[in-house]
């Protein structure tokens, strides 16, 4: 009796899910915006009390770095010399930002599916360098969620960047289409890394068109160039210049500034 013709399309979405292991290893060769070590695995980690995401999106103090975003975004506005809090507010959001699209879109389009990401259990260094430090509690068997665009777009959207951005806003007063403009361009960014790999790059490809289209994210970017609609304020900072997909082609002139993000 000759199989049924959906056999060999169910043969190859089995064949493309691949169990997570304990460390994560797969996500290595893609670079370090998509390595996540596990608190058990990092001796490091494990002798520092780092503070969870939960606690920085509720504005919690930690025992090491007090507000742990504060604390952030004060690192990030000595680093870069930013004349204004904010500008250093929207470059510290969209490196972490970054640093979740990557580690949520590396797992599904290599694994098939993504581990438990929650705010809770994962852990942020607010005095590492870029790419932002982010620990996993651990890697828990049978715990892992599929590596689906509604499953991201639940984890990552919903899970994170909508409560970071409820705290940012409050705190530095960052408009709401620079913030989902930085995830936006976070998640392409995130993109084009893993489109260099011929193996993942359709799967890629297709998440990232649904991720997009997402209510939050849809009107971010150019659908055509996907260059940004809004402006993260990198060129405010001393020769910051602008972005490789800005909304601006050139740094605006003192009369736009007050105006721009």
């Amino acid at each position: 009796m000759e199989a049924p013709w959906w056999v060999p399309l169910r043969v190859l979405v089995l064949l493309l899910v691949v169990d997570l292991d304990p460390d994560l290893v797969a996500l290595r060769p893609l670079g370090g915006y998509f390595v996540l070590r596990t608190i058990g695995s990092s001796p490091e980690a494990s002798r520092r009390a780092l503070p969870t995401l939960a606690q920085v999106y509720e504005n919690s103090s930690s025992d090491v770095y007090g507000n742990p975003m504060t604390f952030r975004v004060r690192k990030v506005a000595s680093a870069l010399r930013a004349p204004e809090p904010r500008i250093a507010a929207s470059i510290a959001h969209q490196g972490l930002a970054a640093r979740l699209w990557s580690v949520a879109l590396g797992c599904a389009v290599v694994y098939g599916r993504i581990p438990d990401l929650a705010p809770g259990r994962l852990h942020w260094d607010p005095d590492g360098s870029a790419p932002d430090d982010l620990w996993l509690s651990a890697v828990e068997p049978g715990e892992s969620r599929p590596g689906d665009a509604p499953t991201l777009a639940d984890v990552v959207l919903h899970g994170h960047l909508e409560p970071l951005a409820a705290t940012l806003r409050t705190e530095y007063r960052l408009a709401t289409g620079l913030l989902w403009g930085n995830a936006a361009s976070a998640l392409t960014g995130a993109a084009r890394q893993l489109l260099r790999r011929p193996d993942v790059a359709a799967r890629t490809r297709d998440l990232t068109a649904e991720l997009l289209a997402h209510p939050l994210l849809a009107g971010a970017l150019d659908a055509g160039t996907l260059r940004r609609r809004s402006c993260c304020l990198y060129y405010r900072l001393p020769d910051g210049g602008v972005c490789g997909d800005c909304c601006f082609t050139r740094a605006p002139g003192p009369s736009a500034r007050g105006a721009s993000g």
